[in-house]
């Protein structure tokens, strides 16, 4: 959350007491939704952990998700260098679309956001029938199986590599990539552990 050193520097008067705020996802980063907070709505925010804005149209405060559940856990806050804008980095519990769409600026997806989408679809197939797709049935061959597979797409990513074949490299890279992630998840882990263990040797 905000620091009392960052919260007294926010310059509400330059926005009319109403900070825009842009949502965003706090693994994939996809943007998720743009609102606005007043001092209230913020101090709200700040002690329930679930994104509330102050509603225009309304005239009252509006925390995201009260009438469909989809709310907005957040992670983070953070204010721009002009103090005059926040960002909030939040987990969703459902789609934050009224439309039903995980980000209200569908279907705008990055790399990293599609990575993230792949990482949810592989996560959904593990308890999926063997005949209906290669990676449920990946999933039903078993750890040692998946693992082959990862250690195979590595080789031959390594091979790709030394005969300067591009176009082979990015399909063996996609596929141990891909072969990765199962394996992940069949291990009941995250790319974003990963990443934060990354992150902790970059600190070091």
């Amino acid at each position: 959350m905000l620091t009392e050193q960052q919260r007294s520097q926010l310059d509400w008067a330059k926005t009319d007491n109403l900070l825009p705020v842009i949502v965003q996802h706090a693994v994939s980063g996809e943007v998720l939704m743009l609102g606005y907070m007043d001092q209230e709505a913020l101090a709200v925010t700040e002690q329930s952990g679930k994104v509330t804005f102050f509603s225009r149209t309304k005239q009252r405060l509006w925390t995201k998700g009260e009438s469909s559940g989809n709310f907005l856990s957040v992670v983070s806050i953070t204010p721009d260098c002009d103090n005059d804008t926040l960002l909030i980095l939040a987990n969703p519990i459902g789609p934050t679309c009224h439309l039903g769409n995980n980000s209200c600026f569908h279907p705008a997806t990055s790399d990293w956001g599609f990575l993230y989408q792949l990482e949810q679809l592989l996560a959904s197939r593990k308890t999926a029938s063997p005949e209906s797709s290669y990676t449920a049935k990946l999933y039903a061959s078993g750890t040692k199986r998946i693992a082959q597979k990862v250690g195979e797409e590595g080789v031959e990513t390594a091979l790709a590599a030394t005969v300067n074949d591009r176009e082979e490299l990015t399909n063996e890279a996609a596929d141990l990539i891909y072969h990765l992630l199962v394996l992940l998840q069949d291990q009941d882990l995250d790319l974003s552990k990963v990443i934060g263990r990354l992150r902790e040797r970059h600190q070091k």
